[in-house]
């Protein structure tokens, strides 16, 4: 059993057979069993860096054999029937209105010529109507807009009898005038009448050369070297004493410098 157990390892390991174990015989003599045992060749080392021996490559499955496709039955296809549309002769549909075609309008009459319109002319201011009041066609102007019944009762009034006392002047002294339009007075109209050299104008827009060069409480040389003095209304002074101080000042400016 040694010897065979040898000899397996030794054909396992080297793929060499060493040796054959012969079949015992009876009568053959015994031999020592170190005498049996034959020298081993020497098996090379082998290297650790070898890998060990590949494994056996597996062998791909055998494909199997293709199935042949089993035919179907083709499937009758019905055609689908178009949709059918709702039928509209049920229906109580309004008549279509009948389009008319479209009409040009009529052309229009063609507009008269428009005259020039007529030029509305101002009277002169030559001719702008004005009352007197006094005689002293060398003393001073007085111009005023109110109407006649006021007008007629201005030399009483206290307020302008006042103001003259404080330039030494009384009414006699003074020519009052009253401008019955809208439009101004013109000075060349007064200077024909008058030779005063002193106006002074309680109002606006009352003499034509001094509508637009003066300002309130301003006097200014006009023409022909007459002094203008513009002011507010008597009946707006009468009752207000900052303007009274204003036409005080000017005065002083305009008679006593």
């Amino acid at each position: 059993m040694h010897e065979a157990s040898l000899a397996f390892f030794q054909n396992f390991y080297t793929n060499v057979s060493l040796y054959v174990v012969a079949e015992a015989d009876e009568n053959a003599p015994q031999l020592p069993a170190a005498a049996l045992v034959a020298p081993a060749a020497p098996v090379a080392a082998v290297p650790n860096f070898v890998a060990a021996a590949p494994a056996a490559t597996p062998q791909p499955p055998t494909p199997a054999a293709p199935v042949p496709p089993v035919p179907v039955p083709p499937v009758a296809v019905k055609p689908v029937a178009p949709a059918k549309l709702p039928s509209l002769a049920g229906l109580n549909l309004p008549p279509t209105p009948a389009v008319s075609a479209p009409v040009s309008p009529a052309p229009a009459p063609a507009a008269p010529p428009v005259s020039d319109p007529p030029q509305r002319t101002a009277p002169p201011l030559t001719e702008t109507p004005y009352s007197t009041l006094g005689s002293n066609a060398n003393g001073l102007v007085i111009l005023v807009r109110m109407d006649p019944v006021r007008f007629q009762r201005l030399p009483k009034n206290v307020f302008l009898n006042n103001l003259l006392k404080a330039i030494r002047l009384i009414v006699e002294d003074v020519v009052l005038i009253n401008i019955e339009s809208h439009l101004p007075v013109a000075l060349s109209t007064l200077r024909q009448k008058l030779a005063a050299k002193q106006i002074i104008g309680f109002g606006k827009n009352l003499l034509d050369v001094a509508v637009y060069k003066t300002q309130l409480y301003e006097p200014v040389l006009l023409v022909n070297d007459v002094a203008y003095l513009p002011a507010a209304e008597i009946e707006l002074l009468e009752e207000d004493n900052s303007r009274k101080k204003l036409l005080w000042q000017a005065m002083q400016r305009m008679f006593l410098s």
